[in-house]
């Protein structure tokens, strides 16, 4: 199998999320940066791409012209997809061009700046028929796999409760106006869309909560909050959750919470047991039982399951983290695109990576979510349609 060729959008110099998704991208040696435009600065695209040791000729000015450019190679010559590290106003119309000329997508969360775009794109990858990836990294982690398949194995037994939260402390202060670039476009509308902290982090949290139970949302009762003066993005959150299966549960997303790095927690109940995951210590997933003791479970080990175990790299022992969680989608979603090539059907394990369903559902969770903490009313349905105060 030859490596897959990736062009990147965004992650110039300076830019954090990119350097990540290229470490992650090549952690596995089964993906290649091949070209990139880099920044919509055609001078700073060019100096990245060739610190990256990437030739002149790869390096290009723009996003319409590495794509358009590409799609005239020859296949062996052009690259395979396309990965885009923008801030979230610069995810669709990259998204949908790379789509429309025939190329498979790799996405930043939130899938795009608001509902509509999100659907639009869910339909151009139907008529496509391509792959898109969308990186809600921490899916990626061996024991949230493991997590995942022991509820759907019935081992807790129905689910009735989960609870998630995410604080961090990074947003405390005014940092957007002292000359912070992430906090700078995280909190502004143009670039961010109509939240901040529940599209930047909540959207992270409703994911995982999802992902490991299998349920979905189907009613939200929202609190939301902007602290620090004068911001014009909420920067915290708290979310009351109905699933379908009847289940309650709570959501917390803040990133005003002085002294936190990056605490994501989830707690999950059911008729049996629960569970417990903390992201600071990802190699250990805690389960609980009512008439026996706590047990730990740990990365790298034989008694885990099989999905879990196809997403762990090294031996028990050894730290597996968020590059590594990062690693397992790109990895994921390589083989499925050489299966692909090959004209072979990528299996089910190849296949788990979060996909454009997630990332219409993210924002769906985000125009809900938002809709709600205005509204008057108690519970709102979770709705894909929109809702009509945002369209008002």
């Amino acid at each position: 199998m030859r490596k897959l060729k990736m062009g990147m959008i965004g992650g110039g110099k300076n830019a954090f999320i990119g350097a990540v998704h290229r470490i992650a991208a090549n952690m596995d040696g089964l993906i290649e940066l091949h070209c990139g435009a880099f920044s919509s600065n055609p001078d700073v695209s060019l100096e990245s791409g060739k610190e990256l040791g990437l030739s002149e000729d790869k390096c290009y000015k723009s996003y319409t012209q590495m794509i358009e450019t590409e799609a005239k190679l020859a296949p062996e010559e052009r690259m395979d997809f396309v990965s885009i590290v923008t801030p979230n106003h610069a995810h669709f119309a990259p998204a949908i061009l790379a789509l429309e000329n025939g190329f498979h997508v790799v996405l930043d969360k939130p899938i795009t700046l608001n509902l509509h775009e999100a659907k639009l794109l869910a339909q151009k990858v139907k008529e496509t028929g391509l792959y898109l990836c969308l990186t809600h990294t921490y899916a990626g982690y061996p024991m949230v796999k493991q997590a995942r398949s022991l509820i759907a194995e019935n081992h807790l037994g129905k689910i009735r409760k989960i609870m998630v939260e995410y604080p961090q402390g990074w947003l405390s202060s005014d940092f957007e106006n002292a000359g912070n670039k992430q906090a700078a476009w995280r909190t502004d509308p143009s670039k961010s869309g109509i939240s901040g902290c529940m599209g930047d982090i909540g959207t992270h949290a409703a994911h995982l909560a999802e992902y490991i139970s299998g349920l979905k949302i189907t009613q939200i009762c929202a609190d939301i909050n902007t602290v620090v003066a004068n911001r014009r993005l909420d920067d915290d959150g708290n979310v009351l959750l109905k699933f379908d299966n009847g289940a309650n549960g709570i959501l917390v997303a803040s990133q005003i919470a002085a002294g936190e790095e990056n605490s994501l927690k989830i707690k999950v109940y059911g008729e049996k047991g629960g569970l417990e995951w903390h992201q600071m210590e990802p190699n250990t997933l805690i389960v609980k039982w009512p008439d026996s003791p706590a047990q730990l479970y740990r990365t790298g080990n034989g008694y885990l399951s099989p999905k879990a175990t196809f997403n762990t790299r090294i031996p028990s022992g050894h730290p597996e983290g968020y590059l590594e969680a990062f690693g397992n989608l790109y990895r994921n979603f390589a083989l499925t695109l050489q299966s692909k090539l090959e004209n072979r059907e990528p299996t089910p394990f190849m296949l788990d990576f979060p996909s454009v369903e997630e990332g219409v559902r993210g924002m769906a969770f985000i125009e809900n979510v938002i809709a709600s903490g205005k509204s008057t009313q108690k519970w709102t349905e979770f709705s894909i349609l929109g809702t009509k105060t945002l369209r008002s």
